[in-house]
């Protein structure tokens, strides 16, 4: 089987995730995606998650129940987890030793974020595949890339996809002010944070 492994924080879920991931599995060929949230995110760009663990994994939940080609998968939330890439990879091969693994990221991840190993995360998986997201330009994801050798450059694809306009830190800030995020995230997942009253200032 091939497998999509979307990590991230998903801090929250919403509907520029699931587009991504279904527009992957599709351009790839992949039989089914999973959605790896991390249980830290002290290396992230904007530090510690704003709701727990829990929190997270129940949004994601409700938000993956409707496409049987999604999965939740929580090999990145033991206490144990490094919350590193290179370090998830190697779990996900241990749980899933008999399938390929195509590693999904957005350009704006790939490009901001403090980055650990990347040319051993690269070894490990059959793909990685890159989804342009926000201003991000095909020259900083090249810069981004640079140093890797041909061989781990020809396994990263970039997918050309439409900008997707949502994102975490835009949902959250407009929580905090009050306004509304609907048809932004899934509708369960809309009715779960007002239910919980995650994000509100």
């Amino acid at each position: 089987m091939r497998l999509g492994v979307f990590g991230g924080s998903f801090d929250p879920v919403h509907n520029g995730h699931l587009f991504v991931a279904e527009a992957v599995r599709e351009a790839c060929g992949l039989d089914r995606v999973l959605f790896v949230p991390t249980r830290e995110g002290k290396h992230y760009r904007n530090g510690a998650m704003s709701a727990s663990p829990e929190h997270r994994t129940a949004m994601l939940r409700l938000a993956l129940a409707a496409n049987v080609r999604f999965a939740l998968d929580d090999s990145d939330l033991s206490p144990d987890a490094s919350g590193y890439t290179a370090d998830l990879i190697p779990r996900l091969q241990a749980r899933y030793p008999d399938d390929a693994l195509t590693f999904i990221v957005g350009g704006d991840s790939l490009v901001r974020s403090r980055w650990q190993r990347l040319d051993e995360v690269i070894d490990r998986l059959d793909g990685f595949v890159v989804a342009p997201r926000g201003e991000v330009t095909a020259d900083d994801v090249d810069a981004a890339l640079d140093g890797l050798s041909p061989a781990r450059r020809a396994k990263v694809r970039t997918i050309d996809l439409p900008l997707v306009a949502e994102s975490a830190t835009i949902i959250r800030e407009r929580l905090k002010e009050s306004t509304s995020v609907r048809y932004l995230v899934p509708e369960p997942v809309y009715r779960y944070i007002g239910e919980h009253g995650l994000y509100t200032a």
